[in-house]
């Protein structure tokens, strides 16, 4: 009997190394606030913590899907890199660097947060993430909501799908930006809202936080 158990547990290890414990929405922030010299900080900080080791090594065993999402006013929200698995480091990699790389898509339009959610949420219809445990949408941003969809009724469209929304608040025109992240976007148990002070801070909070939601820690990070 020992012996069987031992049989399967040798075939079954590979099916759950490979079974996708995450999928995982990165919505990053391109409205008018963002000048061009914070979007270059912004895109090279989140490629700098995708290529961090543990936030790699956390993609990889998680066998996450990950998908880039660029945002800004009512209608403008686009998938610049589409559904991607991160099953080995070379994946990871090349992820860090298409991020990196990836232009620009529009500038000097307003703060749609609302909309950003709802096309993050649609994002997990894709049949490539429909085997994927868990849903979580990172979303970052330099202001608050000022047009389109209220936040809060894309919040509760999270709850009801059970997806976890996690913010990071950039405060270097909106102080106290974070605990309005707080009260309208973020969703789901465990769900929590960062703080950086400015996009020079950004590539160490988006690192932290990464760290946090892909290996689903809890202890508070201020």
């Amino acid at each position: 009997m020992r012996r069987t158990f031992l049989i399967l547990a040798l075939i079954l290890a590979p099916l759950r190394s490979a079974a996708c414990e995450l999928a995982l929405v990165l919505a990053v922030d391109i409205s008018g606030s963002v000048e061009r010299s914070e979007y270059d900080l912004q895109m090279q900080g989140l490629a700098a913590a995708l290529q961090d080791g543990a936030v790699s090594e956390a993609l990889v065993n998680a066998q996450a899907h990950v998908m880039l999402l660029q945002w800004t006013g009512a209608g403008r929200q686009i998938v610049s890199i589409p559904w991607t698995p991160i099953t080995t480091f070379d994946r990871a990699d090349a992820f860090a660097a298409a991020v990196a790389q990836t232009p620009r898509r529009w500038r000097n339009f307003s703060t749609a947060v609302g909309e950003a959610m709802a096309v993050s949420l649609a994002g997990f219809d894709a049949a490539e993430v429909a085997h994927c445990r868990r849903r979580v949408i990172d979303i970052s941003g330099d202001g608050s909501s000022n047009e389109g969809i209220d936040p809060l009724d894309m919040r509760a469209v999270a709850l009801a799908r059970e997806v976890t929304i996690n913010a990071l608040a950039i405060e270097n025109e909106e102080p106290g930006l974070v605990d309005y992240f707080r009260a309208n976007i973020i969703a789901g148990p465990g769900a929590f809202a960062l703080r950086a002070a400015d996009f020079e801070e950004y590539q160490m909070r988006i690192r932290q936080k990464l760290v946090r939601e892909i290996t689903k820690q809890i202890a508070a990070l201020e």
